[in-house]
């Protein structure tokens, strides 16, 4: 079902890990050193990787996204039995120039063409954003791309969902946040953002406070959901 058109939004803020680049991508075009592994190791990956800024955040013991990532990374292949520190870097490489989903250039250009606001709001560390969103051609589409970096925490931290609306001078009902990550949309929900969960990948919702406003399958649909 096509959820209910938002109306009074004047940027829209996207995570963007799964939500705009595939997270599976890196290993995807490592096919030919990972064979069969390439899919177990991506998603032992991207799950260390989460639990790790968790961990991190619950310890008060940040680190920098790249560094949680070559973590997660070194914990997958040790899982998965790879030794290799030449893949193990060609894999980093490669994190740098994730690809970007099929529909998510246009969507994000049909929504410049209406006067919306747009941002990157991630766990990311700014050079590896800058990098994903320049390799996918998505760059000069966005007017921000705000880092967790800036306050030093994980989400899904409240300090880090302000970071929009201090740059916007936006209130969040005047926002609509974009994730993948149904935790992630939750906690933008938490904070006053209107939320739209991006399913892609058919999962169940969440039992935990603060559900979104509804729910899409992929951001082709969002520039006729969201509108002044």
């Amino acid at each position: 079902m096509t959820p209910a058109r938002l109306t009074g939004i004047h940027a829209c803020v996207f995570d963007a890990y799964g939500t705009l680049f595939d997270v599976n991508s890196a290993a995807a075009q490592a096919k030919d050193a990972l064979g069969e592994k390439w899919q177990p190791l991506a998603d032992t990956w991207r799950a260390k990787q989460l639990q790790y800024t968790w961990l991190r955040g619950l310890m008060g013991r940040h680190a920098d996204f790249w560094q949680v990532t070559e973590d997660a990374l070194e914990f997958a292949m040790a899982s998965h039995k790879i030794d290799d520190r030449a893949l193990r870097e060609r894999l980093m490489g490669l994190y740098l120039r994730l690809q970007a989903y099929p529909e998510v250039k246009d969507a994000l250009t049909r929504l410049k063409a209406k006067g919306m606001k747009l941002a990157i709001l991630s766990n990311g560390a700014p050079k590896m954003l800058a990098s994903a969103a320049e390799n996918s051609g998505i760059a000069d589409l966005l007017d921000a791309v705000l880092s967790v970096e800036e306050v030093k925490v994980f989400k899904p931290h409240p300090s880090v969902y302000r970071l929009p609306g201090e740059r916007f001078k936006l209130s969040p009902g005047e926002m609509c946040f974009l994730s993948s990550n149904a935790w992630d949309a939750h906690a933008a929900k938490a904070c006053g953002f209107r939320v739209l969960w991006c399913n892609r990948f058919g999962q169940p919702p969440e039992r935990i406070p603060e559900a979104p406003d509804g729910e899409i399958e992929t951001l082709s649909v969002l520039p006729d959901l969201v509108g002044a």
